[in-house]
């Protein structure tokens, strides 16, 4: 009868506290003894599902070209297929000179990833900006390394001297006036572009890109690079730095993915990457010297009188300080600003009763075209700001975030070891409909609080990440956006006639193919 209770006392137990990470059960160690009941009801990392790899060439023998399995060119495909063949978790081991890739589909488990990590997460990214940064340019990084490709007490030291003036609200809102005459002339230059058909050029996606980077180079260099000029030379320094951008971002795929013989050899592929990087030093110093030349002239009677730029300067005795984090403002900056432009302005020019109501909302707060734009007027378009969130749950620029695991953990049932990276496909989790409500459907109003009613779990889609490593320059990124699509809308409408077009990952998830935008000027009839 003893036993009998309690057997009875134990099956109750075993009840209020089934999970996936089970709890000991004090009756359960009396009567068996285990080390843990953890540990024998949990999963070992080895089943984990995912492509298994082969002797020696491991897994990355599916990432090279023509023998490959995967074609490595297009993540954003590579991902989904991994959902859709194995599931919520799928393992990615045997890549030779880097670490297992865990993809995780689950925004529960994301939520509890970002919510465990510490003051200093890692976030796996760029290992070649790593190698740079740490190596080849020691000299003139040290410690200094950033805020990209750079992890632990140095990255934590080095945000916590930047993150308060690049975050304060009213730093951002200096800058509303400028982006917006940089956005003015950007307007204009599309107007001189036009066909006679009144559409843009098949490489307008060049031109968006010259935009972002006159707008990061007014925010993180404290100058007007002359982007915007009609008449640019080939050898012109805009050119070059969007060149040197365009190569080093989009080349990254291939150089950790693949084998890493820039690694151990310097390939043709990794000279450039470097030659590409130091240029962006030299650049980025160039115009610190000349800011800190303008601010020994200055006559500063408060802090809210200086620039971004300026403030780092004044705090830091190093400008060395101001030229890393310009250098990274950049290089994240240039190609995920333009690729979301490209792909937001593809959203609104194909879905014309959604632009229509954009517009409407944009008469409403600018009844003057002409007026300029204040952080007030900014905050009163609520679904400008809600069809942004909605391009990037579906066609999310950025294909994911992840970690670098400091510590073991639990997911999805699985005992993971600490030291694997944890991918968070954003573009997937933001489509699955157990966290998304009709998630097929394109929804602006889903972000718009008084009036929907869809579900959307908030780890499902982040496009700019979560916690301590959330994206630095998130604010000026979205009121670059915003300040364009206001002043494009406002007076132009936006068409696109030709065959719809695919997205397809390069770095970034956009449109692939000539945005031949038509664009006509509004009577505000």
């Amino acid at each position: 009868m003893p036993l009998f209770k309690k057997s009875i006392k134990l099956l109750k137990f075993l009840v209020r506290n089934r999970s996936e990470e089970a709890v000991v059960c004090p009756e359960i160690e009396k009567l068996t003894n285990p080390v843990s009941i953890k540990s024998q009801c949990l999963k070992p990392y080895s089943d984990i599902p995912g492509p298994r790899p082969i002797p020696i060439l491991g897994n990355t023998w599916r990432l090279l070209p023509v023998i490959g399995q995967y074609d490595i060119s297009d993540v954003a495909k590579l991902s989904t297929l991994f959902y859709q063949e194995y599931g919520k978790i799928v393992k990615l081991s045997g890549l030779v000179g880097r670490p297992d890739l865990l993809f995780v589909y689950d925004a529960d488990e994301i939520e509890k990833v970002y919510r465990r990590e510490g003051p200093t997460p890692f976030r796996p990214s760029m290992p070649c900006l790593v190698k740079y940064k740490s190596e080849v340019r020691k000299d003139f990084f040290g410690r200094e390394g950033g805020v990209v490709g750079v992890h632990g007490e140095p990255w934590k030291t080095f945000r916590t001297k930047v993150q308060k003036p690049i975050l304060q609200l009213h730093t951002v809102r200096k800058y509303v006036e400028p982006i917006e005459a940089v956005t003015n002339d950007f307007i204009q230059r599309m107007t001189e572009m036009q066909d006679d058909n009144g559409e843009m050029p098949d490489d307008f996606d060049n031109e968006i890109h010259k935009w972002a980077l006159e707008c990061i180079g007014r925010v993180s260099l404290d100058v007007r690079l002359g982007c915007l000029d009609s008449n640019l030379s080939p050898d012109s320094e805009a050119l070059k730095i969007i060149e040197a951008a365009k190569y080093a971002l989009r080349n990254i795929a291939i150089l950790e993915l693949r084998f890493p013989f820039w690694r151990y050899l310097p390939t043709s592929l990794w000279t450039r990457y470097v030659k590409n990087m130091d240029y962006f030093v030299e650049i980025c110093m160039k115009h610190i010297d000349a800011a800190m030349e303008r601010l020994k002239m200055k006559t500063v009677k408060s802090e809210k009188d200086l620039s971004l730029v300026e403030r780092i300067l004044a705090s830091e005795p190093d400008s060395k300080t101001a030229c890393i984090l310009a250098l990274d403002l950049i290089l994240v900056g240039i190609d995920t600003i333009s690729m979301a432009v490209c792909s937001i302005l593809y959203q609104l020019a194909t879905r014309p009763e959604q632009q229509e109501k954009l517009y409407q909302e944009l008469k409403r707060v600018l009844p003057d075209k002409n007026a300029p734009l204040t952080s007030e007027k900014l905050n009163q378009m609520v679904f400008l700001k809600a069809f942004v969130k909605e391009v990037f749950r579906m066609y999310s620029t950025v294909i994911g975030n992840g970690r670098t695991l400091q510590e073991d953990m639990v997911l999805l049932g699985y005992k993971v070891p600490k030291g694997v990276q944890v991918v968070f496909p954003t573009l997937v989790t933001g489509s699955i409909s157990e966290y998304v409500s009709e998630p097929e459907s394109f929804m602006p109003e889903r972000w718009m609080k008084s009036e929907s009613s869809s579900k959307i779990h908030p780890f499902a889609s982040l496009p700019y990440g979560y916690g301590a490593r959330m994206c630095l320059g998130r604010r000026f990124a979205d009121l670059e956006i915003q300040v364009l699509l206001a002043k494009l809308i406002r007076t132009y409408r936006l068409d696109y006639f030709h065959e719809p077009l695919e997205y397809k990952v390069t770095f970034m998830y956009a449109p692939d193919g000539a945005l031949k935008f038509k664009i006509t000027e509004r009577s505000d009839d």
